[in-house]
């Protein structure tokens, strides 16, 4: 079973949660697919992934890219691990494929989005449901993360 974590975004925003995380999973020796909900958002992490931050960026592709498997990282819109992922991320209110092969799951969701947070919690009981070990984190007011169940 994967282990699954939501991440409750209530005082920043994906494009400045999202490179941090996956940062650390590549940090782990981890290759990351990022699931969106659409390809308008796949399109806009992929140019922002590049330019995060003036003094680095992140080594990634997207599913439509001829070489996608040979990626740390792959954006998506599909269901499809193209790079042997250990870990997949759903933003955007995307719909997980079946997470059995992944050593971890994120959902991240807006807080301030009542159809993100509709689905993160139909999702959280789909999970808990499927026998996966579910953990709950929200932001705290510095941005950090807060373990909340």
């Amino acid at each position: 079973m994967a282990e699954v974590l939501f991440y409750h975004l209530t005082e920043s925003t994906l494009e400045d949660a999202l490179p941090g995380l996956l940062e650390r999973s590549l940090q782990r020796g981890w290759k990351a697919v990022v699931q969106t909900g659409s390809e308008e958002r796949r399109d806009a992490l992929d140019a922002h992934l590049w330019s995060f931050r003036d003094d680095s960026f992140l080594a990634h592709g997207s599913d439509r890219e001829p070489h996608a498997a040979d990626q740390p990282v792959v954006l998506t819109t599909g269901e499809a691990n193209p790079n042997a992922a250990e870990i997949r991320f759903l933003v955007d209110g995307a719909s997980p494929p079946d997470i059995g092969s992944y050593q971890r799951a994120v959902f991240l969701f807006d807080g301030h989005d009542a159809a993100q947070l509709e689905g993160a919690r139909e999702h959280w009981k789909t999970m808990k449901a499927g026998g996966h070990a579910v953990t709950y984190w929200q932001q705290t007011p510095d941005r950090r993360w807060e373990r909340k169940a």
